[in-house]
């Protein structure tokens, strides 16, 4: 409902109140852990030092887990979800609506075909929304002319794509995605290779599709790599598209995908637009992230790629706790957060006025000045990748690059519509899926202790709960070592027959004969009547 000024939001909030039975199972939890903890102080072994020492080692394993395990159920306690509205959007602001600017990010021919690429790439282009308006930016590392000439035929292909897209309301709009629903030699590298070609131009009257309608802008770049420059990977390529995207379009609003997440929903768009454009909560937002979702994950999901835990549970409730982190794809920012501006409270967008800016230049004065801009030596001596843009130095730059911008005091929000907004590839073997956690665990720690991590940089503007929902990420590569000191040390004392749990909690005793003498596991009622 609206307020007095007439005031009506572009999204709302709905808390979802655990059932009284979880609450329950919490608590439950809970008084187990405090028993635990009054065994483990109450029978401590006053003879043998192994003993001893093998008790306080599974004493504090459990203080971890439990500290773990509450910081757990703090952020799944009361998650929240958002919902937007599209139709107020449209009324009020459908002739001022911002350009977005769309940066795709490939590094390798061979792991990421040029096909898969040109799919993630028109489904961008196929957004609803007014194509003069959106700037689609292909950030090409593996320096592929396979790549090149695919989204060369792309750019053609899209003449015919986007007006089928909008005349049957096509979903999804990636090419290949859409008709596995409904049928119907090596590349070669450079080492030194600085490309840039703008492949549409929104703004020529001439860059029409055959039904007259007018297409979304298409930039195609390949930076310049040399080995005496770091090469700092996606993080210098995001940047690189920051830059070379200022100039050519100048979208206040910036969305960056992975090539191998198309679009899954032609909305999305105009989803994130509710947020940053609502009157009232928009100019606090610095970030809106979509979730992960997996459309190749296997029926039994054994390495558990799907990230359901992640994004259907933790990450509503760390919403609810003030705001999501940055994981690097499916994510709408503000353009001003990435170019290390500070949050203030009285800095609004006026958005009609951001919707006259208008480019100057042709496309071919253009791609000279980018190539400047998109040069292995144009962050030399720069601020660039250290207070401006994606954070480097970091095995998990995009969480670093969150973390900077909480910390600058901007928020974000969590938004999981009912139709999928991205649809991705998980890893699918063991191999795959052990590097990937290994990164994402090292540099979750490595954020964790940063002088620039939000618990240096960020206590002032981010608050003690979001901190605490954060480290259930922060402290996953930590867990390690309890968890290793749990499943060596009992089987170890097993077999010495030293005792560390309580009988009663199994309800059984296990015994061993070896030479003649009796081995019991567990405790008998008179040593722990517990």
């Amino acid at each position: 409902m609206g307020n007095n000024n007439g005031y009506l939001p572009l999204f709302e909030t709905k808390s979802s109140r655990r059932p009284f039975l979880i609450k329950l199972y919490v608590l439950t939890i809970s008084v187990a852990i405090c028993v635990i903890w009054v065994y483990r102080v109450r029978y401590l072994p006053v003879e043998g030092i192994l003993e001893r020492w093998a008790w306080i080692g599974m004493f504090f394993a459990e203080l971890w887990f439990s500290f773990y395990w509450f910081i757990t159920h703090l952020v799944r306690w009361n998650p929240i979800f958002r919902y937007t509205f599209k139709d107020r959007l449209s009324q009020r602001y459908e002739k001022d609506l911002p350009r977005v600017d769309i940066f795709v990010c490939t590094a390798d021919p061979e792991m990421e075909p040029p096909i898969m690429v040109i799919n993630t790439v028109l489904s961008m282009m196929a957004y609803d929304y007014p194509p003069e308006k959106l700037s689609v930016y292909l950030s090409d590392d593996g320096v592929s002319e396979l790549t090149f000439y695919a989204m060369l035929e792309a750019s053609r292909f899209s003449k015919y794509w986007l007006p089928f897209c909008k005349k049957f309301n096509v979903e999804p709009r990636s090419p290949e995605a859409y008709f596995q629903i409904e049928p119907l030699d090596d590349p070669v590298k450079t080492k030194e290779w600085l490309f840039i070609k703008i492949l549409i131009d929104g703004r020529d009257p001439l860059a029409m599709d055959n039904e007259g309608q007018r297409l979304p802008t298409l930039v195609y770049l390949s930076r310049e790599k040399r080995p005496q420059y770091p090469h700092n990977f996606k993080a210098e390529a995001m940047n690189a598209l920051i830059r070379v995207s200022l100039r050519i379009s100048n979208g206040p609003i910036t969305l960056n995908v992975d090539c191998d997440m198309y679009s899954n929903n032609s909305s999305s768009l105009r989803d994130a637009l509710c947020f940053f454009m609502d009157e009232e909560k928009g100019h606090e937002i610095g970030y809106v992230q979509y979730p992960q979702s997996m459309m190749n994950v296997t029926k039994n999901d054994l390495y558990g790629n799907s990230l359901n835990v992640i994004f259907k549970m933790e990450f509503p409730g760390i919403d609810a706790n003030g705001g999501p982190m940055y994981i690097g794809t499916g994510c709408f920012h503000m353009r001003v957060n990435l170019c290390e501006r500070k949050h203030c409270n009285e800095h609004k967008v006026d958005w009609k006025r951001v919707a006259d800016i208008k480019i100057e230049g042709n496309a071919r004065d253009l791609e000279e000045e980018c190539k400047v801009l998109a040069s292995c030596a144009y962050e030399e001596n720069t601020q660039w990748g250290i207070e401006v843009g994606l954070k480097y130095g970091c095995l998990l730059k995009d969480g670093m690059t969150g973390s900077s911008i909480r910390c600058r005091g901007w928020r974000s929000v969590y938004f999981n519509p009912e139709r999928k907004g991205f649809l991705g590839l998980a890893p699918t073997t063991l191999l795959q899926t052990l590097v990937q956690q290994e990164r994402w665990s090292g540099g979750e720690l490595q954020i964790l202790l940063s002088r620039h991590g939000p618990f240096f940089d960020g206590y002032k503007n981010i608050p003690l709960k979001l901190l605490l929902s954060y480290c259930i990420y922060f402290l996953w590569a930590a867990n390690c070592f309890p968890t290793l000191y749990y499943v060596v040390v009992p089987s170890l004392c097993l077999l010495r027959g030293i005792s560390l749990f309580p009988k009663n909690f199994y309800g059984v005793m296990v015994h061993f004969k070896a030479g003649g003498m009796i081995k019991g596991f567990g405790c008998s009622k008179e040593q722990h009547p517990i």
